[in-house]
């Protein structure tokens, strides 16, 4: 592997856990969100991650060379349903919907996205230094 490569690895983990952050704030914004069906009611989305190999040796030995964002998907969980009767998004039973958001998960998922984030600021940190002093030999 290319000593370059380090950085699209990075760079990919970075682009990632950015994703998972800006979903994680969706969640947090329209936590609270009511709708009068279940069709309108906003649910909990996440990103799916994939390791991404350059080839069968790299896979054999587990070596990935890049995170891939499969894509996005939204939470099986049943949304939340209230009876108030003198809200004005109720439907004709008197019911309100409530997405199937959890703040203290979604609160969890933001300081994780945010560690694995630094973590890779911290591999593109480290790599742009070893590669500064192996420079710095020939001197």
């Amino acid at each position: 592997m290319s000593s370059f490569k380090i950085f699209d690895v990075a760079g990919s983990g970075m682009n990632a856990q950015m994703l998972r952050l800006n979903l994680t704030a969706s969640n947090l914004a329209n936590a609270d969100s009511v709708s009068s069906s279940i069709e309108q009611t906003y649910k909990s989305r996440q990103p799916v991650f994939a390791a991404r190999f350059r080839d069968a040796f790299d896979r054999l030995h587990g070596t990935a060379t890049e995170v891939r964002v499969l894509g996005v998907v939204e939470s099986p969980a049943p949304l939340r349903m209230e009876y108030a009767p003198h809200h004005p998004m109720a439907n004709k039973d008197g019911y309100i919907f409530k997405p199937n958001v959890n703040p203290v998960e979604e609160l969890a998922n933001m300081i994780a996205a945010s560690r694995a984030y630094q973590n890779n600021i911290e591999v593109l940190n480290t790599a742009k230094e070893l590669m500064i002093q192996t420079l710095r030999m020939g001197q």
